[in-house]
């Protein structure tokens, strides 16, 4: 509401009005004015007259207006206080905004002009009377709320924002802003509050670090009211913001521009956390097989350029599991967090040492030939040689390496990672803790073994695979007491093909498992077939390590025996040293097992791996065969000839049967028999022949059916 504008009389008029006062002559004059108007007595405060306007301003006729007191109609305290002052004579007049009761019970804003009449010689009363005149304000009042409450609206909704929000003109001078853009800017509060547009553009050039590029491209977009853009400005603490800039239109024309901020620097972190994450080691930060990939193209186009070379090296920790399994996978992060420590330091800042999984590490070292290469793989294993130390425990962790060099062995990280990895593995093979060398091998063609594995696999869906079978013959009668049972295959392309060539695959892809279970069924069968005609022939199968470990191996074996019906005895299981040691617990429980059905075990290739005699002691073993490598150069190589002694000597001690393989001339065969074997078979008897040959070259026509049956002792 406003003030009230007030004029106090200098001196107050002792004349009293009456409450009849003749008032008729203003009636014609009130009626012709558009304001609504009153005509009230000062002395007592009634109103004499009003005009057809006032009476539909409070909605009252002039009956309920005329003779009615003033304080009825005052709605605010500061009204009433007014016209008693006027009673008093101590006001002269009054120009203000206040609120009038309409006859419905709703408040009106009027705009209220009451002054008193001035008294003259033709009215000598004047004096005594003041005009009321109203203007109703209401809808201009509700106007203004309602602009009011819309800025209201607008301006919370301006520093609702999470952006910062600057409004200037086309000119470049400030007209609005919300506290957003002051705390992303970091504008003191005295500043923004002195309204100094100069000062406030000069401390936003003074926040970035080329100020004069700043204000030069906000110029350019000033020149350009039309222009929308969108761009990025790094401040000198650091932060980043995103400013988008629009044109602000009114009445279908630009007035002014809208900047928009936004602070990058919470997203950008993320973003940048993120990447990081995704080219690292969760942990132990080191970089992954991600971002060694891109190291290494890095590697690859400087070795291009400067016609130098670079190394890989792949180590594998050598027993790690154990760590797991007995210290727990805590206690083994902590290791591994130190071996990757150990790496860095064995580095140079421009090499790159990356984890590839659980146990497996990376190195990248630039500019290496193979003498670099080796320089590092040793001071890895020095390193590594290093007792650990973790709370009262101390041990050693040693490490396997293999080494590749680009781009001998290998131009991308696959390959190199490849040629190396298969390094390392030769390193395991021959007893861990040392550094290889990848040896290129030119004959391994990866594409042709695919084929051979897809060929193989269709070999036996479409029974292309046979069996032929050679002959074992006791050294001191020369008949035969068993065969042999070996694969053949022969393809509709390849022709015949080795079993040296498909069996490793089949090994390494694991499908040996299904050709060993065909083999067995046939091997079964064939003997069945010959017992029944009245020839007890004991067969002899070869058993692949990862056959033998299948847990359904031994079932497997007593489902094939019974459902053919063949004695146990008549069936030989040969098994390679390496399927006994590799876990002697659980082949030494499998052993049993098949021992207790019947059938016959031997060690195939005996000597060629790791011997033991403990275990031969402890396995229910009855036959050692003696390896084909240390037939072939008897009797005149004194180390074969010493091998087969000794083999022979074990078997006595033992009670084991011995038989060679591979015999091809009478003076091995001679040999043999000087040195205490029990059986042979090889070429110089007959080579491996398919069932209707074996039996022809066997038994012939007219020979008679052979009833022998494998001895037990020498």
């Amino acid at each position: 509401m406003r003030p009230a504008r007030r004029e106090t009389q200098a001196s107050q008029t002792d004349e009293t009005i009456p409450g009849a006062l003749n008032a008729a002559r203003y009636r014609s004059l009130l009626d012709s004015l558009q304001e609504a108007v009153w005509l009230v007595d000062a002395h007592g405060l009634t109103v004499l007259e009003a005009n057809e306007a006032a009476q539909q301003l409070l909605g009252l006729s002039s009956d309920q207006l005329v003779g009615r007191r003033i304080e009825s109609l005052c709605v605010t305290p500061e009204d009433l206080l007014f016209w008693s002052e006027v009673a008093g004579g101590a006001c002269e007049g009054v120009h203000t905004e206040t609120l009038m009761r309409h006859a419905d019970g709703h408040t009106l804003w009027v705009d209220r002009r009451a002054r008193r009449l001035p008294a003259d010689d033709a009215h000598p009363l004047g004096s005594a009377l003041w005009v009321v005149s109203m203007r109703d304000l209401s809808a201009q009042r509700r106007g203004e709320e309602e602009r009011e409450a819309l800025l209201v609206d607008l301006r919370s909704t301006l520093e609702s924002t999470a952006d910062g929000i600057l409004v200037t003109d086309l000119a470049g001078r400030l007209r609005n802003f919300n506290q957003r853009f002051a705390t992303l800017w970091g504008i003191p509060e005295d500043l923004l509050q002195q309204r100094d547009d100069a000062a406030v553009q000069a401390w936003m050039r003074r926040s970035v670090p080329d100020g004069v590029a700043y204000a030069a491209r906000l110029a350019a977009l000033l020149d350009a009211p039309l222009l929308q853009s969108s761009d990025v400005i790094q401040l000198l603490d650091g932060r980043v913001l995103e400013r988008v800039s629009l044109p602000q239109w009114s009445r279908q024309r630009p007035v002014g521009r809208v900047f928009s901020f936004r602070d990058l620097s919470d997203q950008l972190a993320a973003s940048q956390r993120i990447e990081e994450l995704s080219h690292t080691d969760m942990l132990t930060g080191l970089p992954n097989r991600r971002a060694l990939s891109q190291r290494v193209e890095y590697a690859r186009a400087i070795a291009k350029r400067e016609a130098s070379g670079f190394a890989m090296l792949f180590v594998d920790l050598d027993r790690f599991k154990q760590i797991n399994d007995t210290l727990g996978h805590a206690f083994g992060d902590r290791v591994l967090r130190e071996v990757a420590q150990r790496l860095r330091d064995c580095l140079r800042e421009v090499d790159t040492v990356a984890k590839l999984s659980g146990d497996e590490f990376a190195l990248l070292i630039h500019e290496a030939d193979a003498r670099g290469a080796e320089h590092t793989a040793r001071r890895v294993l020095e390193a590594m040689g290093r007792p650990f130390s973790f709370d009262t425990l101390s041990f050693t962790v040693t490490a396997s390496i293999g080494i590749a060099l680009f781009p001998v062995d290998g131009e991308s990280l696959d390959e190199l990672a490849s040629s190396a990895e298969r390094a390392m593995q030769g390193v395991k093979d021959s007893g861990r803790a040392g550094f290889r060398f990848h040896q290129p091998r030119k004959d391994v063609d990866l594409l042709a073994r695919m084929r051979l594995d897809h060929a193989m696999r269709q070999a036996l869906l479409e029974e292309r695979f046979r069996l032929h079978y050679q002959p074992q013959l006791d050294l001191a009668s020369g008949q035969v007491i068993g065969a042999e049972a070996l694969i053949r295959w022969q393809d509709p392309l390849r022709g015949e093909v080795s079993p040296g060539e498909f069996i490793p695959v089949a090994e390494e892809s694991g499908f040996i498992v299904a050709i060993g279970d065909w083999v067995l069924h046939e091997a079964v069968t064939q003997a069945v077939s010959w017992w029944q005609q009245g020839r007890r022939m004991p067969v002899a199968v070869n058993v692949s390590a990862l056959q033998f470990q299948q847990a359904q191996f031994v079932d497997r074996v007593r489902q094939v025996l019974q459902s053919a019906g063949l004695p146990p005895e008549l069936l030989e299981l040969e098994l390679t040293e390496s399927i006994l040691l590799r876990d002697a617990d659980e082949a030494l429980r499998r052993l049993q097992a098949l021992a207790e059905l019947g059938v016959c075990l031997s060690i195939d290739d005996f000597g060629t791996g790791y011997s033991s005699l403990a275990y031969l002691k402890r396995f229910p073993i009855q036959r050692l065969k003696i390896d084909r490598s240390f037939v072939q150069g008897l009797p005149a190589d004194a180390s074969d000839a010493g091998i087969v002694r000794a083999v022979a000597q074990v078997g006595r001690a033992l009670a084991l049967q011995v038989i060679a393989e591979g015999v091809e001339s009478e003076a091995q065969r001679a040999f043999l028999q000087e040195a205490g074997c029990h059986e042979y078979q090889g070429y110089l008897f007959s080579p491996a022949l398919d069932a209707a040959a074996f039996e022809a070259r066997v038994w012939g026509a007219e020979r008679p059916v052979i009833r022998l049956i494998r001895g037990g002792g020498s």
